[in-house]
């Protein structure tokens, strides 16, 4: 199989990550619930993986780390952790519906929403940004890079934008969490919320949610932490006020190993490699004329995520054509972002979409672009 669905989740992993997964699950018992060797190894893990994700970030202190079963569950906690009746949010057309159908459902409880119109490449201006702040402004929302056209956002500059007016900056790292370089510090990133089985090579189930130190986030459940046990209110300590039930250790060891791969490669050298492999593929593709590709023109604007129609085909029939004739996977339809969809114009069709990882090779990329131009010139 020749993996073009990186953007959904990275396959395959790296060999440590199949390794340490194992081990843990033949030896590893339940952290924090128990003083023996079995259950203080598995809490030993736990705390390192939050000192790997540290690491990539530059986050200060691992108890801000929150792990989580994906980046959804993140960012439903940091939204609805903080915003309350009277609020005012702003976010963006390009956002993935992990955020935009937390914030539809926050909308209906009172909180403001405004949506900043991203331009026809999926670029966010952050002057847009800044003319949309209010008195009751409480936080910015934006995804890192989109899923759908691979456009990379300002955050940086969103980011100072946030500081200046005091405001919450909360970044969806979905498309970027080990493909691009992310500081916390840098940034002026608040609530970083990122999955561990894309970019960082963890399995899936994993995720994280990174929250800066003074901002009180409400839990969106409660329950045993192994922790204040002798309360029955949650506890207050991070990342305890957070995390509550036992937590997916074979996947968080999965995600430890995950990232120190990602370290010992270098996030320069994976992004570097990746924005290679995506010139390659779009310059080939821009020589098919039925087809017609997505976001910017400027490779150095895009992560790995390219997005194409073919002029009147049905893409998710392009899709199921290159599964089981060309055995090369890819994903069809909207991506779970209409409000992107709807800002490039393919909301009622779709798009085929080619994400790419750090283990695809320039062969492969040669083989899709092959695969495109057969598709287009039969009728299957």
């Amino acid at each position: 199989m020749i993996y073009f669905d990186n953007a959904a989740t990275s396959w395959p992993k790296p060999d440590g990550v199949y390794r340490e997964v194992e081990k843990v699950l033949r030896n590893c018992g339940n952290p924090g619930r128990g003083g023996h060797k079995m259950a203080l190894v598995s809490g030993r893990v736990i705390f390192e993986a939050r000192q790997e994700i540290c690491s990539i970030f530059n986050i200060k202190d691992p108890m801000r780390v929150v792990f989580t079963s994906n980046t959804t569950e993140a960012l439903n906690i940091a939204l609805k952790g903080l915003l309350k009746e009277g609020d005012h949010v702003i976010t963006s057309s390009m956002e993935h519906n992990s955020m935009i159908r937390p914030l539809m459902a926050l909308k209906e409880k009172g909180i403001e929403v405004t949506i900043v119109k991203a331009n026809e490449e999926g670029k966010i201006d952050p002057e847009d940004i800044r003319k949309a702040i209010t008195t009751k402004t409480k936080m910015i929302a934006i995804t890192h890079a989109s899923n759908v056209t691979g456009t990379i956002m300002p955050i940086e500059e969103i980011g100072n934008i946030a500081r200046e007016m005091n405001l919450i900056f909360l970044v969806d790292a979905a498309q970027t969490a080990g493909i691009l370089p992310i500081d916390v510090e840098k940034q002026n990133i608040d609530l970083l919320a990122f999955p561990g089985h894309k970019g960082l090579y963890g399995p899936q189930g994993t995720g994280g949610l990174y929250v800066r130190e003074g901002i009180d986030v409400l839990p969106l459940e409660e329950g045993g932490t192994g922790s204040k046990s002798e309360s029955m209110y949650q506890p207050d300590l991070m990342p305890d006020k957070l995390e509550s039930g036992t937590p997916n250790t074979p996947g968080i060891a999965g995600l430890k190993e995950g990232v120190k791969f990602v370290k010992n490669i270098g996030v320069n050298a994976i992004y570097q490699h990746e924005r290679k492999l995506t010139k390659m593929l779009i310059e080939g593709l821009e020589q098919i004329k039925e087809v017609k590709i997505y976001g910017p023109h400027e490779i150095e604007e895009r992560v790995g995520v390219v997005s194409i129609t073919l002029k009147d085909r049905d893409v998710g029939e392009i899709s199921y054509i290159l599964d089981r004739d060309f055995d090369i996977a890819t994903r069809a339809g909207l991506h779970c972002a209409p409000l992107a969809h709807s800002t490039i114009g393919t909301l009622k069709t779709g798009t085929l979409r080619f994400g790419i990882g750090y283990f695809n090779t320039e062969e492969e990329v040669e083989k899709a672009i092959k695969a495109i131009e057969i598709i287009s010139q039969k009728a299957f």
